[in-house]
C-alpha cells in the first residue's frame, strides 16, 4: 500500500486529484487495503463498564492507522451513526476489503497484532473522568496506549511499560485545573489543524467515537465549557481556539452537562473555525484514508437546469429536507424513494469519510436529492463569524459544493436563539454576504426550526422553513399543523418548506403529506427553488433590531 500526504477535501475522481485550499494534511491511500482488522465493541459505555476496553482500542486504532488503514471498529447496531454498520459490507463489496474479524471484548489478539505501534502506556485515573480525556491527548503526542490500572498487567505482557501515570494527579481538582495542566504540558506539541472537544454524554457515560482520529492526528482533547458560568474553563477554551490554525477543524461535541450547542458553536465561529461532530463519529482514522473507487464521480439527482423557465401554478408546493446528516438519520429506514426528499450533506465527509459519501451517492433513489450544509464548510453560525473571516470559509464551501455536485446551500444560526427562544433569523448584512459569496447557487435554505428570513435576488430565492417536524410529532397532529399553515398563507403559489428531524422516517412524512386536503404538490428541492424564483409570494424579511435575542440557546 502506497500513501501520499494530501490536503483536506481531496478525493480521487477518475484518476484526477482535486485539492481545496487552507487544508490540514491527511494521508490518503492510492486504494483501499486488501485486508483490515474488524474489532467489535460492546454496547456498554459506562465508565465502570466497558469504556476502559473501548478507550484502549480507540487509542490503538488511532496509533495503528497512522501507518495506513489497518483497524476498523465495529460499533453496536443502535449506535447513533447508523451508517457505521452498513459501511462494513460496503467497504468489502465495493472497495474489496477482506475483514479479519476479532472476538468482542478480548484485547489479547488486538494487542498481539498491533501493540508495536505504541511506545508504552499512559494510565488514566478511574476516579477522575477527565483524566481519560487528557490521556487521549497524551496518547497522540507520545504514541502511548491508553489504559487504566486494571489493564497494566495485560499491557506489560505485550511489552508496554508505563510512560505517564495520571493516577492521583488530579484528585480534587476542577476541570479547569486538569485541562490547564494538559495545556501547559502538551498543547504546544498538538495539532493546530484539529482540536477535539470530547463532550456529549457526561458523568458515568462516555461515547468517544471520534477519539481514534484525534489520537491519529495528535490533537488536543478536552471537554472545556463555553458557558460563561464556568469562567476559568471558558478562558482556557478561548486560548485553545485562538491557538488553532485559521479555518481549522473543531471535532466532537459540547458536553451536555456543561454548556449548550449554541454557546459552543458560536464560540468556534468567533474564531472562524469549522465545527465537525459529533463526539461519537466513528472510524475517521480509517475512512479518511480510503479513496473513492476510480470509476466513481459525485452526481446529484438534478431535476431542473439552473436556468429552467418554470411557470408555477396556483397551488401549494411542498419540499421536505432531512438535516443532521444522513449517517444518523432515516436513510436506512422505510419509505425512502416514495416521495421527493432532500438530504443535507456534511461536505467535509469528502475527506473525513469519502466511502460513506460514495455509499450515499450510489445508494440514492431517483427521489433523493442532496443539498450542502451547514452554513458553510462545516457546522457554523454565520452571525458569529467575523466579516473578515467569512470569504475564505465560503470559498472552501464553494469548492466542496462543486466537488459534490450541490446547488443549494442550507444555513442555520443558533447564536441568538433556537426553535424555542430568541430567533434564528439572519441580518441583512449576513444575507448580503451569502449572495456575494454564492452567485451561482439555485438558492438558500434557512433555519432549523421555523424562521422568517426571506429574499429573492435575481433568480436566487432565500427561503426559511415554515415547519419543523419533530421526531415524536404524531402524524395526525403534524397534518393538522400543515393544514393550518396552508389556510393562513392564502396567496398562491405558496412555497412550504419543511425541516424533518433526522430520525423521522420518509414513510411518516409521506403519510402526513398525502393526508392533506388542499391541492399540494411535493416537489424536489431544486424544482422548488426554481418555482420560488418565478413567483415571489413570500415577503422579503430579515432579522429586525427589536427581535428577541437569547445567548444561551
Amino acid at each position: 500500500m502506497i500513501f501520499r500526504r494530501l490536503t483536506l477535501a481531496l478525493t480521487l475522481l477518475a484518476g484526477a486529484t482535486l485539492v481545496a485550499a487552507k487544508a490540514p494534511v491527511i494521508a490518503v491511500a492510492d486504494r483501499a487495503p486488501d485486508s483490515a482488522a474488524l474489532i467489535p465493541l460492546t454496547n456498554n459505555w459506562e465508565m465502570s463498564g466497558d469504556v476502559p476496553t473501548h478507550a484502549t482500542l480507540l487509542s490503538l486504532q488511532g496509533l495503528a492507522n497512522r501507518h495506513g488503514p489497518q483497524i476498523y471498529l465495529q460499533y453496536p447496531a443502535d449506535w447513533q451513526w447508523e451508517i457505521a454498520g452498513p459501511l462494513i459490507d460496503y467497504l468489502h463489496e465495493r472497495h474489496g476489503i477482506d475483514w479479519q474479524r476479532y472476538e468482542m471484548g478480548n484485547l489479547e489478539k488486538p494487542l498481539t497484532d498491533f501493540a508495536s505501534v505504541a511506545k508504552g502506556v499512559v494510565v488514566w485515573d478511574k476516579a477522575v473522568r477527565s483524566s481519560l480525556i487528557v490521556a487521549f491527548t497524551i496518547s497522540g503526542v507520545e504514541e502511548l496506549l491508553v489504559v487504566n490500572e486494571d489493564q497494566l498487567e495485560l499491557a506489560q505482557r505485550h511489552g508496554l511499560e508505563i510512560k505517564m501515570d495520571l493516577r492521583g494527579k488530579f484528585t480534587g481538582q476542577d476541570d479547569a485545573d486538569v485541562y490547564q495542566w494538559a495545556y501547559d504540558h502538551y498543547y504546544e506539541r498538538c495539532s493546530r489543524d484539529f482540536y477535539v472537544v470530547l463532550g456529549g454524554e457526561y458523568g458515568r457515560i462516555m461515547k468517544p467515537g471520534i477519539a481514534d482520529f484525534g489520537v491519529q492526528q495528535g490533537a488536543f482533547f478536552s471537554d472545556l465549557s463555553a458557558n460563561p458560568q464556568h469562567p476559568r474553563q471558558l478562558a482556557l477554551l478561548n486560548r485553545v481556539l485562538a491557538g488553532q490554525n485559521p479555518a481549522s477543524i473543531v471535532l466532537g461535541w459540547h458536553s451536555y452537562g456543561k454548556d449548550t450547542e449554541g454557546q459552543h458553536t458560536t464560540l468556534t465561529g468567533n474564531y472562524g473555525l469549522k465545527m465537525e461532530g459529533l463526539h461519537n463519529l466513528p472510524n475517521v482514522s480509517f475512512t479518511s484514508q480510503i479513496p473513492l473507487t476510480p470509476d466513481f464521480t459525485f452526481k446529484n439527482n438534478h431535476t431542473v437546469e439552473p436556468d429552467a423557465d418554470l411557470v408555477p401554478e396556483k397551488k401549494v408546493y411542498v419540499a421536505a429536507l432531512a438535516t443532521d446528516s444522513m449517517g444518523i438519520g432515516a436513510w436506512t429506514k422505510p419509505g425512502r424513494g416514495r416521495i421527493p426528499y432532500g438530504w443535507q450533506v456534511l461536505m467535509n465527509w469528502s475527506w473525513m469519510n469519502p466511502p460513506a459519501l460514495q455509499y450515499f451517492y450510489e445508494d440514492k433513489t431517483p427521489n433523493d436529492y442532496f443539498v450542502a450544509g451547514l452554513s458553510g464548510p462545516g457546522y457554523m453560525y454565520p452571525k458569529s463569524i467575523p466579516a473578515d473571516k467569512f470569504p475564505a470559509l465560503m470559498a472552501d464551501a464553494r469548492e466542496l459544493m462543486d466537488l459534490l455536485d450541490l446547488r443549494i446551500l442550507e444555513i442555520m444560526d443558533y447564536s441568538e436563539g433556537n426553535r424555542h427562544v430568541g430567533n434564528t433569523d439572519l441580518t441583512p448584512e449576513v444575507v448580503d454576504r451569502y449572495y456575494e459569496q454564492f452567485p451561482d447557487v439555485l438558492g438558500f435554505i434557512n433555519g432549523y426550526g421555523t424562521a422568517r428570513t426571506f429574499d429573492l435576488r435575481g433568480e436566487q430565492p432565500f427561503i426559511s422553513y415554515d415547519y419543523y417536524l419533530g421526531v415524536y410529532r404524531p402524524t395526525e397532529e403534524a397534518a393538522a399543523d400543515l393544514e393550518e399553515l396552508i389556510l393562513l398563507n392564502t396567496d398562491r403559489p405558496y412555497f412550504l418548506l419543511i425541516h424533518v428531524r433526522e430520525r423521522t422516517t420518509i414513510e411518516q412524512v409521506a403519510n402526513i403529506l398525502e393526508s392533506l386536503s388542499d391541492q399540494v404538490e411535493v416537489v424536489p428541492l431544486d424544482r422548488f427553488m426554481r418555482l420560488a424564483a418565478k413567483a415571489k409570494t413570500y415577503r422579503t424579511r430579515y432579522q429586525q433590531p427589536e427581535d428577541p435575542i437569547d445567548l444561551n440557546p
